[in-house]
């Protein structure tokens, strides 16, 4: 009635009784208006103005709450659709751990065959079991250390490597995650304090801890723990894939992690082969590469926070922009040394993404149009400035970035205008003293959190040889100990401190072969 109410005015060949019928009546808006012998719609001018703006006014409140609706929508998070399956165990939480029992029911027999039948669906690999393992080992390294220095221990995670590396070749090399997630940087092998992440962050367990783990490469060489922080890590991405996901870094490349006359007794190859034998560890050495091999580059949360181990990699020919680059880098890509089917483009990409830093203050008036230049680490490898930085966030719709690859005495670091966080995981073996901190981040829906660990935290399995928790230890205990880098003779920040620790060491090796 409305829309035929544009049709037809006061004047049209209407009846003038219906006008006056129409203007007695003006002040109801929308009732039902006259109609002429036509079968037309009939309004005064002045009702028909009424009406149209009274059309005008609702248009206008409709187009207000849909503005609110679309306001409370960006509001509301996104959710996926996802089944979820009843686990068929209770967690008995007690002073002493944890324990798994069958879930109690009062219900009726159908319950209880359900509950039954979901026990069967559990598909338990020999990785699985080899993997809850490495778990209880990493609680209590002092307990295994005879399994940790047995040939068990080295076929062991032979065979974990290999299942693990089949869920690391299905993976993109940039992966999507949702928070809350927390960043974890730089390992290298500090068993001390992986441990405190472990008994602070996920304390009842991975598996009843909210969120995701996302670790962003050097896992291994310059901490004396290596092999057990690797076992560790796989054994968790073995048991809960959708939970834990690492990256890779610059050390997790043959060409770094095999470089023994740099890193001495601190190198992934030479703690495998000092562990095991030259042959038997120099297998390990390969198997665990062989996984590195297919581990993922860059990780996004949120779809707003990138996540790499070094930082943002160049464009390249045919890509339009980093994103695609990265995940045009191949499944299986060794990059120092390459594989023969890796691209100079591929390993240019790769190799950005594990070894690049943001550009000091200094460098940033040294850059090039886009941004990137010479790294003070030479080598080819390349910084990046404040346009390169704003670039890539801009072409992808991202806000942070954060990375890893630099060691800070704080844990946490934040730069070029609070854009890029760096995080530190271990305290040790960088030289940045006594009282540096261990520091991890977590994304936590609307907030970006950091988290570090105290100097003042106690060491649970590793010591100083000084700590009077050692000195009524045997000297064959002492001798398993310092085999498996739980007795620290110095922090080696220093020259000074370095020769004090050799000093140490060569005692070390007179006791030990004395009892021997």
């Amino acid at each position: 009635a409305i829309a035929d109410a544009f049709t037809t005015k006061e004047g049209s060949s209407s009846s003038s009784s219906n006008n006056n019928s129409n203007n007695n009546n003006s002040n109801n808006m929308l009732k039902s208006p006259n109609r002429s012998k036509s079968g037309k719609v009939v309004f005064s001018e002045a009702e028909f103005n009424k009406q149209q703006e009274l059309i005008f006014q609702l248009q206008n409140e409709i187009a207000e709450k849909d503005a609110k609706i679309l306001e409370l929508n960006k509001n509301v998070p996104e959710t996926v659709f996802r089944k979820h399956e009843l686990a068929p165990v209770t967690h008995m939480i007690t002073d002493k751990g944890r324990t798994e029992t069958k879930i109690g029911t009062r219900g009726s027999l159908c319950t209880a065959n359900v509950l039954e039948s979901l026990e069967g669906d559990i598909d338990r690999s020999e990785g699985h079991d080899i993997a809850k393992k490495f778990l209880k080992t990493f609680q209590n390294p002092v307990e295994y250390a005879a399994y940790l220095q047995s040939p068990d221990f080295a076929s062991d995670i032979v065979a974990v490597a290999e299942e693990v590396r089949e869920i690391y070749e299905k993976e993109s090399k940039c992966i999507y995650l949702a928070s809350p997630c927390y960043v974890f940087g730089d390992i290298h092998g500090n068993l001390e304090d992986l441990h405190f992440f472990s008994d602070n962050v996920w304390k009842l367990g991975i598996d009843l801890t909210a969120g995701h783990f996302l670790f962003l490469g050097d896992y291994v060489d310059r901490g004396l723990n290596c092999l057990e922080c690797v076992a560790y890590l796989f054994g968790l991405k073995l048991l809960y894939p959708h939970k834990i996901f690492m990256l890779r870094g610059n050390h997790e490349t043959r060409d770094v992690n095999g470089w023994e006359d740099h890193y001495g007794d601190r190198s992934f190859l030479y703690q495998c082969k000092d562990r095991f034998g030259v042959e038997l560890g120099e297998l390990v050495w390969e198997e665990v590469n062989q996984t590195f091999d297919r581990l993922p580059l860059a990780g996004i949360i949120d779809h707003e926070i990138f996540c790499i181990h070094g930082g943002i990699p160049r464009l390249v020919e045919g890509t339009t922009n980093e994103l695609e680059a990265i995940n045009s880098v191949p499944k299986v890509a060794g990059v120092m040394p390459a594989y023969k089917h890796e691209t100079l483009w591929t390993k240019q990409i790769a190799a950005d993404c594990i070894w690049s830093d943001p550009a000091s203050d200094y460098q940033e008036n040294q850059l090039n149009k886009n941004g990137f230049g010479e790294s003070s680490r030479g080598g080819g490898a390349v910084c990046f400035g404040n346009k390169a930085i704003d670039n890539f966030l801009a072409r992808n719709q991202l806000s942070y970035i954060i990375r890893a690859h630099e060691a800070h005495a704080h844990g946490v670091a934040i730069s070029k205008a609070a854009k890029v966080f760096t995080v530190f995981s271990t305290s040790k073996d960088h030289k940045q003293g006594g009282k540096a901190m261990a520091g991890c981040i977590l994304v936590d829906f609307e907030k970006i959190q950091v988290i570090n660990r105290s100097p003042a935290y106690a060491n649970k399995y590793v010591h100083r040889s000084a700590s009077l928790s050692l000195q009524n230890l045997s000297k064959e205990e002492l001798k398993h100990r310092q085999t498996l880098g739980l007795v620290r003779y110095s922090i080696c920040d220093d020259d000074r401190t370095k020769k004090a620790a050799q000093e140490a060491a060569a005692i070390a090796n007179s006791l030990s072969q004395q009892s021997e």
